[in-house]
């Protein structure tokens, strides 16, 4: 069954509920937080020096978007940005997060649904999402640019107005400290340096026993309990150590007192 209608979660007439119990309780409404679909909020280059920035913006007062809107907005814009100014020329950020904690009291539909509901016996609801909450003129996301691609980042963030449902503004200015902080290196260049210390440590650690794959003493290594290596007549091997017997005596003098 797939989800529900934007318009069936977009009001805000209930109060933001973000409450998030650390201990269990004994009367435990919400047992768990729902995970957030949300998965980057910083994307493109932001090691790069921009002059412009385009702010995507929310031009209805009071609305509620969901996390899924947002994560399908922010692949589609990541997506045509890509291809318009390339992956080096932009740097984009998500500006809001959802805080809100959505909960529904499913009931059956159709006729004689109501044998198999409970009605208004659990009201409160279960958790299905989370959203955020918006206000008139917020900022959704925000894109640093060059001036001679801002036009083109403003084009490709107001194509996202399906993937939102909300009525949606585009803004372009100079300001471009107001995005706030930025981080200082590339996604990729961390993925990359963290598997280059991986790699390093992996190398700077010395195995204890040679070894195959099975656990075995590796080729060419003595078995454990195997005898000395002798040459052919039967003398121990150069440079092999000396056998010794079990109940192996003390050398003796060989001239007796």
């Amino acid at each position: 069954m797939g989800i529900r209608h934007a318009h069936c979660y977009r009001g805000t007439d209930k109060p933001a509920y973000t409450r998030i119990a650390v201990t269990k309780h004994d009367r435990n409404y919400i047992g768990t937080n729902p995970g957030l679909k949300t998965r980057q909020f910083n994307m493109g280059n932001p090691t790069k020096a921009y002059n412009t920035i385009v702010d995507l913006t929310c031009e209805q007062p009071q609305v509620q978007l969901r996390d899924n809107a947002i994560e399908a907005t922010r692949l589609m814009i990541n997506r045509k940005l890509v291809e318009v100014v390339g992956k080096e020329n932009f740097f984009m950020k998500l500006r809001v997060y959802p805080f809100h904690i959505m909960r529904e009291n499913k009931l059956a539909q159709g006729a004689g649904a109501d044998r198999v509901s409970s009605g208004m016996k659990h009201a409160f609801g279960k958790p299905i999402g989370r959203a955020a909450r918006l206000r008139m003129s917020q900022k959704v996301f925000s894109v640093l640019c060059d001036a001679s691609q801002a036009e083109n980042v403003r084009k490709a963030l107001m194509k996202t107005a399906p993937k939102l449902g909300i009525r949606i503004g585009a803004n372009i200015h100079q300001d471009v400290a107001s995005i706030g902080t930025m981080p200082k290196k590339m996604r990729e260049d961390k993925v990359a340096e963290v598997a280059a210390d991986a790699t390093t440590d992996a190398a700077a650690t010395p195995a204890a026993d040679a070894k195959d794959a099975k656990g075995a003493p590796a080729k060419g290594a003595p078995a454990k309990g195997a005898p000395a290596a002798k040459d052919a007549k039967g003398a121990p091997a150069k440079g092999a150590p000396a056998a010794k017997d079990a109940k192996a005596a003390p050398a003796k003098d060989a001239k007796k007192k």
